[in-house]
Formats: C-alpha cells, sequence, structure tokens
C-alpha cells in the first residue's frame, strides 16, 4: 500500500504543480513560494512550535492557536504552514508574530528538505490531515505530532478505511485532540491509538472577535447601507449564488431596499460570480471598485479578509458551502457576533456545531430559495427577535469555550522541553 501511495504522490505533485502554473497566468498567488512547495526555503530559527492548517478555514483556528500560544511561549517562534493560496494568504495576515511557509507535498525529499529547515519541537496539525511520508518523517525525527481540534466525517473515516494499514500506521504516530466523542471514536475505527486519542472539543469555539469589530460593523453599514436592511451571504460556492440571488429577489418583495453582500468562498470565482450577476440583471457593485453600494441591490464581496466586518454590519448571516454537498463552513463568526443564521442541509464539515446552534435555535436550516426568503423576510422585520436569536448563539459560543486551554495544557511539556515528549490524557 506505501509503494502505491508514493506512486501515487510522486505522480500528482508535477501534476499540482502545472495546475499551480496554468492558474498562475491570471492569478500571480498561484505562483508565489513555489520553491516551498518542494520544502525549499529559509531556516527558521529557534525549534518553533510548528502548526499546519491546509485552507482559510483550519489557517482561521490556528490564528486562535497562536493567540493562545504567544501569550503563554512568548519566547517560542512559532511556523504557520498552508497548502493553499488563500490559506497562505490568510496565513500571511498573522505576520509578524509568526512565520509562514507553504506545507510541501507529501514526497520524501520535499518533507525531508522542509523538516531540515524547519526543525520544529513540536507539529500540531489541525482538523484533518494525514499525511503518510510526513508524518513517518516526523517520528524518526522524534518530533512530536498532535492532531487538534480533530474532526472526521462518516464520508472520510469510509474513505480512510479503504486504505488500510497505510492511514492505520500514520494516525499510530500521532496524539489524536478530537473535536467531539463521535470524533474520537471515528478516528480509533481507522487506527488511531485509543491511550492517545481524547476529546478536547473544537477551538473554533475560543476564537474571539476583535474588540472594536461591533465599531467596524456600524461604521461598514454607514458607508454601505445606511438606513437599509443587510444580509450576508458569505462562504458560498457554485451552485448556492443563483439560489442567493432568487431568494434576494424575494425578500426585495418585502424588504424593497435590502443590500445583498455575496462573498463566494474563492477567489477565483469573482469573475465567474459578477458574470452571473450581470446576467440576472442584478444591479450589483464590486467592493474593490471602492463605488458606493448605496444604489445597489448586491455588493460582491471580492476582497479577502473583511467578511467577519461584514457579519458585523448585517442583519442576518447565510453561511454557505451547505445547499451543495460541501460539507459547510464557520457558522461560530456570525453566531460570536450575535447574528441570526441560516444555513443549508449540507454540515458534514461541522455536525456538531451546526446540531447545537439548530437545537438552540440560533441558526435555521433552509433548502432552497423560498425558504431562505421566508425566513429573512420575517427577521428583517423583527429587530427583537433577530437580537433575541442572536444571544443564544452567543451564549452558546461562549458556553463551549476551553478547547484552547486545554490544548495548551497537553503540548505545554513538549514546549519547555524543547520536543521531548507529549502527554495525553483520556
Amino acid at each position: 500500500m506505501r509503494a502505491l501511495y508514493l506512486l501515487a504522490a510522486y505522480l500528482a505533485a508535477p501534476l499540482h504543480a502545472a495546475l499551480l502554473a496554468w492558474r498562475g497566468r491570471r492569478d500571480r498567488a498561484q505562483w508565489r513560494r513555489f520553491g516551498e512547495r518542494f520544502g525549499f526555503g529559509p531556516a527558521v530559527a529557534g525549534g518553533p512550535v510548528w502548526i499546519h492548517g491546509s485552507s482559510v478555514g483550519e489557517v482561521q483556528v490556528a490564528a486562535v492557536l497562536v493567540k493562545g500560544l504567544r501569550e503563554r511561549f512568548p519566547a517560542v517562534p512559532v511556523l504557520v504552514t498552508a497548502f493553499t493560496p488563500t490559506g497562505a494568504a490568510r496565513a500571511d495576515a498573522l505576520r509578524p508574530a509568526v512565520i509562514t511557509r507553504y506545507l510541501p507535498y507529501d514526497l520524501p525529499g520535499a518533507v525531508r528538505r522542509f523538516l531540515d529547515g524547519a526543525r520544529p519541537r513540536l507539529a500540531v496539525i489541525l482538523e484533518t490531515e494525514l499525511w503518510p511520508n510526513l508524518y513517518r518523517e516526523c517520528r524518526r525525527r522524534e518530533v512530536p505530532l498532535i492532531i487538534a481540534s480533530a474532526r472526521l466525517s462518516l464520508r472520510s473515516a469510509r474513505r480512510y478505511r479503504r486504505f488500510g494499514a497505510l492511514f492505520r500506521e500514520s494516525l499510530s504516530m500521532a496524539t489524536v485532540a478530537a473535536q467531539s466523542e463521535t470524533d474520537a471514536q471515528r478516528f480509533r475505527a481507522i487506527g488511531s491509538t485509543p491511550g492517545r486519542t481524547c476529546v478536547m472539543g473544537n477551538l473554533k469555539f475560543d476564537f474571539t472577535p476583535p474588540a472594536d469589530i461591533d465599531a467596524r460593523g456600524r461604521r461598514l453599514r454607514a458607508s454601505c447601507a445606511a438606513g437599509r436592511p443587510l444580509w450576508v451571504a458569505g462562504s458560498t460556492h457554485e451552485g448556492e449564488e443563483q439560489t442567493i440571488i432568487e431568494a434576494h429577489r424575494l425578500v426585495r418583495q418585502i424588504h424593497p431596499q435590502a443590500l445583498l453582500v455575496l462573498a463566494p468562498r474563492h477567489p477565483k470565482r469573482f469573475p465567474e460570480v459578477a458574470a452571473l450577476l450581470e446576467s440576472q440583471g442584478m444591479n450589483f457593485v464590486n467592493h474593490s471598485s471602492a463605488i458606493s453600494a448605496q444604489a445597489a441591490e448586491v455588493l460582491l464581496l471580492d476582497t479577502l479578509g473583511e467578511l467577519l466586518e461584514f457579519y458585523a454590519a448585517a442583519d442576518a448571516a447565510f453561511v454557505g458551502g451547505s445547499l451543495v454537498p460541501v460539507g459547510g463552513h464557520n457558522l461560530l463568526e456570525p453566531a460570536s457576533l450575535g447574528r441570526p443564521i441560516l444555513t443549508g442541509p449540507h454540515q458534514f464539515n461541522g455536525e456538531e456545531i451546526a446540531r447545537l446552534l439548530s437545537e438552540r435555535g440560533a441558526a435555521v436550516i433552509v433548502h432552497d430559495a423560498t425558504e431562505l426568503a421566508t425566513r429573512l423576510n420575517a427577521w428583517l422585520a423583527d429587530a427583537r427577535e433577530r437580537e433575541r436569536i442572536g444571544a443564544i448563539g452567543r451564549a452558546a459560543v461562549e458556553e463551549n469555550r476551553g478547547a484552547l486551554r486545554r490544548l495548551l495544557e497537553l503540548i505545554e511539556p513538549a514546549i519547555r522541553a524543547g520536543g521531548s515528549g507529549v502527554r495525553s490524557s483520556t
């Protein structure tokens, strides 16, 4: 099985590199620091704690851990890696508190070069990233490895189980700090060591919005939607924008001044979504154009790093990746801001969070444009109800904090020992 995996990795890496090169003709970020994909890059001094988050969502979780590490271990350097260009851009926003790199392809030579330069005292892999060659090389170098805020959907568990011994071997090298008992059971079922698999909660609950986020939201609201109802559709994917546009038309039948802020998940889709809005006859402006949205029906959020501010400015939020089988995105950001939440039925990336918020009444699952518009129309007409629902969501977030403290306690021995071991608990 390992030989087949190596063959697949050696075939996949040049294909992915060629894809990045092709995309780089239009988006130069795809070419950025290309050598790091193969493990090349400046050395990192000081024996850093290395945190890996593949894409934007995981790097946002990494930011929570980075903040905790900087407060508790200010002298210890932190290295954050990502795999996607959008994830890398989000990681770069954490500078100068951290050093950033791309994670290399899971090729033996690339992994060795990366670890030769990074020399981490500890590796913390966020959520669900299983890289057999990387894990094997960490074990050979006695680098303690933790899968933190670990989650595993039923679909992913079935997929990993098909590879049998390969992923059992990888997981046997790691301590698994799972989000829930369901996740822990799934990790044990595919090969993690029971005595090194524990439940520590979800780091996303420990996200704290910036202290001035409400003030920033009010300023943003005044600049783009003064006196108008405002709702945000965040992290949308192909197949969702059409439904959202249809819902917005229904909303404007009841609230004719309503503004939709539409935020596609992936920057490469900004032109595609703009073309869709144009073909649908929607009066829209791009946020990057700095043109006032006061007369527009839709504001297309075609910049990075501003979605949280728009959630703070909004009356209500829809969170995407959920009307199509992507698995859903972060419901806790709008919840932490006290915003009532709408989302679709596909929530396998965050089953426990979606269940918690929907059972509490802080989030409502919708299936189509009519359901989405009906709920929005009711909320936009009732500020008191919005405040009530938002308070429930904010309280749910507060009650479930604590994963960061427990994770820091778990990794503290390895940090203080410079990487000589990690103590686990059950």
